[in-house]
C-alpha cells in the first residue's frame, strides 16, 4: 500500500469516526421505484431537520443527475481535512522537481458522499474547461490531474472544490426521503457553492428553499 493510499484512508478514517454509527438508519424504501422529480438535477438538495441519518445533518447536496435509474450528487459543506496537493497526482504524470513543488501545495478536501470515496471530483465554475471537463450548467466537473496542477500553478478555475467520492440513491429512493420530508430543494446559487465559510452554506441555503409540487 503505498503512502498516497496510506494518507487518504487515514483521513476518511477519521472523518468517519466524527459520527455517531449508532444513530445511522438504513435508506428509506424504494417504495417510489419508477417515480422521480425532474425539478431535483441541477438544484441544491437540503437536509431538514427531520433528516434521521447523521452522515448527512445540515448536508447541502449539488444534484447533478436524477431520472429513472436513480440520483447522484456532491456534498459541498463538509470539509475532511488538508493534505499535500502532491498526494492527488499520480507520481507517474509529474517530474520528481513537480512533485516537490506540488507537496507545498496543500487543499481542501472535502466530503462528497458515502459511495466510493476514493474517487476524485473537482467542483468548478464553469469558465474553465479541458478535455474531461463535463458541464451542469452553471458548474462543471473536471476528473484529471491537469486539472489540479493548473489549480497549483494558478491557471486552474475560479473556484473549486475538490471532493471525495459522492452521494447516490437507487431508483425512486431519493423521491422516498423526499416524501418523508428529509430533504428539501433550493435552486442552486453559485456564491452558496464556493462560500468560504462552511457554516453559512447550509443556512443560506435553507433560507432560499421550496417544497417540490
Amino acid at each position: 500500500m503505498n503512502k498516497r493510499i496510506l494518507i487518504f484512508s487515514f483521513i476518511i478514517l477519521q472523518f468517519l469516526s466524527s459520527f455517531h454509527i449508532g444513530s445511522l438508519t438504513q435508506a428509506s424504501e424504494n417504495y417510489l421505484k419508477g417515480k422521480f422529480y425532474n425539478s431535483v438535477k441541477n438544484h441544491f438538495l437540503i437536509a431538514t431537520k427531520k433528516m434521521n441519518d447523521n452522515r448527512f445533518e445540515k448536508t447541502v447536496i449539488v444534484i447533478l443527475e436524477n431520472d429513472e435509474d436513480g440520483a447522484w450528487g456532491l456534498v459541498i459543506n463538509k470539509l475532511m481535512g488538508s493534505i499535500p496537493l502532491a498526494l492527488l497526482i499520480d507520481s507517474s504524470t509529474s517530474t520528481s522537481e513537480e512533485r516537490e513543488a506540488l507537496y507545498k501545495v496543500h487543499i481542501p478536501i472535502y466530503w462528497g458522499g458515502p459511495v466510493d470515496t476514493k474517487k476524485i471530483f473537482i467542483l468548478h465554475s464553469a469558465e474553465y474547461q479541458n478535455e474531461t471537463t463535463k458541464s451542469f450548467g452553471i458548474i462543471s466537473i473536471t476528473a484529471d490531474s491537469k486539472i489540479l496542477i493548473d489549480i497549483a500553478e494558478n491557471k486552474g478555475p475560479n473556484k473549486s472544490l475538490v471532493i471525495l467520492g459522492y452521494s447516490g440513491w437507487g431508483s425512486g429512493q431519493l423521491e422516498g426521503e423526499m416524501e418523508k420530508d428529509h430533504w428539501i430543494l433550493s435552486d442552486l446559487d453559485i456564491d452558496i457553492i464556493f462560500e468560504k465559510e462552511l457554516n453559512k452554506k447550509w443556512p443560506k441555503a435553507y433560507k432560499k428553499s421550496f417544497v417540490p409540487l
